[in-house]
């Protein structure tokens, strides 16, 4: 038991979860933000109108189409793209102080989002990709939501196709047969990369310093 705790500090990750629609990424995010306090979700800025439900700051930062591109020219932005005429991105200022602080942000982002976060911020990305068990299963849920149509499906399946192919990009893998263990999967991923000696700034000092000498 230590005398004194030593002075050790962690900066916090960049925690993405991509996957096909239907394959769990929703309620995997859900279920590691009611659970882990220490874990936060990232609010992504964009220039696409708010709606009735929707609160600023809090499920986006609504901002107009010149402010957005003014954002991109200043490299505000950790990621952004534009998705069916409409632009989308991660403000990077929000993120950077709570990384400094030791909280860890989960980002619910695709493949290419992912690979500007690695681009630019590799120290401080964990990524992970939910794969469905088979193609049919993914349909199967698709289908169960009873939210779309058979031609959006269809649309689904396609992209399912083409952001599956970019699964070898990422750091983790889980395959959700099951949504409590794949929870509990990335439970594991996510204490494991905390304690990950490279995060753990003061670990060098405290060893050398004071535990090989007996301080």
């Amino acid at each position: 038991m230590f005398a004194v705790a030593p002075k050790i500090y962690r900066r916090g990750f960049m925690f993405v979860l991509s996957s096909p629609s239907g394959a769990g990424k929703t309620t995997l995010s859900r279920r590691l933000l009611e659970l882990d306090k220490n874990l936060m979700m990232s609010v992504s800025a964009t220039t696409r109108a708010m709606r009735p439900n929707e609160k600023e700051g809090v499920d986006y930062y609504f901002v107009t189409k010149g402010k957005f591109r003014d954002m991109v020219a200043r490299k505000d932005f950790l990621e952004h793209a534009e998705v069916f005429g409409n632009m989308y991105g991660t403000p990077a200022d929000p993120v950077d102080s709570a990384l400094d602080a030791g909280r860890d942000v989960l980002f619910d982002i695709d493949w290419q989002g992912t690979k500007q976060l690695r681009e630019t911020r590799p120290r401080d990305l964990v990524s992970i990709f939910i794969l469905p068990p088979s193609m049919k299963e993914l349909e199967a849920r698709l289908r169960k939501r009873a939210e779309d149509s058979d031609e959006v499906i269809g649309v689904r399946m396609a992209q399912a196709s083409d952001e599956i192919s970019h699964w070898n990009t990422y750091d983790y893998v889980v395959i959700n047969f099951d949504i409590e263990e794949s929870l509990h999967r990335v439970q594991c991923i996510l204490e494991a990369e905390r304690v990950r000696r490279t995060r753990q700034h003061g670990l060098t000092d405290f060893v050398e310093n004071k535990l090989l000498k007996g301080v």
